[in-house]
């Protein structure tokens, strides 16, 4: 992923006021950031924890879906998979995060909804950097195309907000 200023992500929200991106806290240490292991960046606002960001180059412009998690999550010792990187999880490692589609459509409570790893790190599993504490199932994919599932999944997920057929 190409590294992000703090501008470029305030701007690259679909779902939101111009007024809520600008409140909104972005993460710290972007300078930081291992960019080259992401394929996009998503965070938790610490203080929303029902608050979630996801930013990412999509279709050649930074995109990025404002979302809200599940307030009812409730550890049931289940397990659930993650819609992005197919990362087997507790049932409270994995949530249903909604994003408001844009617009009048968004205001009137047309939403978007999936199964994400609550931390975001699903580019990190797909390439074995991060481990769940998790047994995970068997895979033969490699990691490039783990990667690429990864990216077709986004892809999915941000057109659904979007609306572009």
């Amino acid at each position: 992923m190409t590294p992000l200023t703090e501008a470029e992500i305030r701007t690259s929200f679909v779902n939101c006021s111009q007024g809520e991106a600008k409140r909104l806290r972005v993460p710290l240490g972007l300078a930081d950031t291992a960019w080259d292991t992401l394929d996009f960046l998503g965070w938790r606002d610490p203080g929303a924890p029902a608050a979630a960001y996801i930013v990412s180059e999509w279709r050649g412009k930074v995109t990025g879906p404002v979302m809200r998690l599940s307030t009812d999550r409730r550890s049931t010792g289940r397990q659930n998979m993650c819609a992005l990187c197919s990362t087997v999880h507790s049932t409270t490692d994995v949530a249903l995060m909604v994003a408001p589609r844009p617009g009048a459509s968004g205001r009137n409570g047309n939403t978007v909804g999936t199964y994400l790893c609550t931390d975001l790190a699903c580019s990190l599993y797909a390439r074995s950097l991060k481990q769940p504490d998790r047994v995970q199932p068997v895979e033969t994919l490699s990691t490039e195309a783990r990667i690429e599932r990864v990216q077709a999944n986004l892809d999915t997920f941000v057109r659904r907000v979007v609306d572009v057929a």
